[in-house]
């Protein structure tokens, strides 16, 4: 199952980066999509994440900055990411959970210059 993960690139702080994943149209059962991040030398960690229900969960700190959604027609999810800081620099990687499994997409960096 490939993912296909776009959106990522360099920003100064402050500024906006908007990151995609699609599954592909014959993925079904999704039962949620979202977005990790990783840094080296540290641990993937959950960036936001949202079920097929529309509950969402995200990390502390990027609350009231990032924005999740997704497009169940297209099964595709969002990140809008705003007010970018210098800490969210990373490697972000798109994750959908199904019936049948978890499943990674290939990253995508994301550098914010201070």
């Amino acid at each position: 199952v490939q993912l296909q993960a776009s959106g990522g690139g360099l920003v100064q702080a402050g500024g906006s980066l908007r990151l995609s994943c699609a599954a592909p149209g014959s993925m079904f059962s999704i039962n949620g999509m979202g977005w990790y991040r990783q840094t080296p030398g540290k641990q993937r960690e959950l960036v936001a994440f949202m079920t097929s229900g529309g509950s969402t969960n995200s990390a502390d700190s990027v609350k009231g900055r990032f924005t999740i959604s997704r497009d169940n027609a297209k099964n595709t999810v969002y990140l809008q990411m705003n007010n970018l800081k210098p800490e969210d620099t990373a490697v972000y990687y798109c994750n959908v959970i199904t019936n049948e499994g978890s499943f990674w997409g290939q990253g995508t960096l994301v550098t914010v210059s201070s």
